[in-house]
This record gives structure tokens, sequence and C-alpha cells, in this order.
């Protein structure tokens, strides 16, 4: 069984940065891709970024292109959400997601995802 946990939620200001952490366990890290979601209150939860298994390929959501870059480590098999020049609406519960390989469907898609964190607040404040 796979296992996914995030770290480095908080409360920033608007303008200022913050990198989430995903650690993935259970699996060969090399057999899962990975992404990043998110649900704010009242709304559905929604792809953010996502990384192939390689990290040849990658997805972003039109809100966060070029603020939010996406990064896998492999020697921590860990993924990384580094989140620059945060906004408002960026507020949300965030939750790490990890794929089988195997598993078909597109990166940004939440069904494509078999195992699921616990998901950590980002608060962005004015």
């Amino acid at each position: 069984q796979v296992q996914v946990v995030e770290s480095g939620g908080g409360l920033v200001q608007a303008g200022d940065s913050l990198r989430l952490s995903c650690e993935a366990s259970g699996r060969p890290f090399t057999r899962l891709h990975m992404g990043w979601f998110r649900q704010a209150p009242g709304q559905g939860r929604t792809a953010v970024a996502a990384i192939n298994w390689s990290g040849a390929d990658t997805y972003y959501a039109d809100s966060v292109q070029g603020r939010f870059t996406i990064s896998r480590d492999g020697a921590k098999n860990t993924v990384l959400l580094q989140m620059d020049s945060l906004k408002l609406e960026d507020t949300a519960v965030y939750y790490c997601a990890a794929s089988d390989v195997g598993h078909s469907g597109s990166l940004h898609n939440p069904n494509s995802y078999d195992y699921w964190g616990q998901g950590t607040q980002v608060t962005v404040a004015s």
C-alpha cells in the first residue's frame, strides 16, 4: 500500500512564497506519477500541478502557470511544489496524490490517482 504524506503548509502574506513537500512510500518512486490538488471551501478538488514518473512530463493549472513549480527528488521519494507570488485565491487545502504508472488517465484528472494524503492547509492573507 502506498502512503503519501504532505508537509509545508501554513499562513503567508500575498506575494510570499511557500514550498510544499510530499513523501511517498510503499512503492518504488519511479513507479508513481505524482500530483498536487487543492480544494477551497465550498469548491471541488482541482488539479494544481502534476509530474509523471520520470519528471519529463508536467501539468500546471492555468491559474498557477508561471508561479508554481513542481519537481521530484528520487533520492528522497519526494515531490515538491514551490509556490511563488502567492495570491489570496490560492488559499485552500492542498492534497498530494500518487498514481501507479500502469493506471491510465491524464495527470490532471483526480480520478487517475489511487493514493491521497491527508492534506495541508495553505492560507494566503492580504
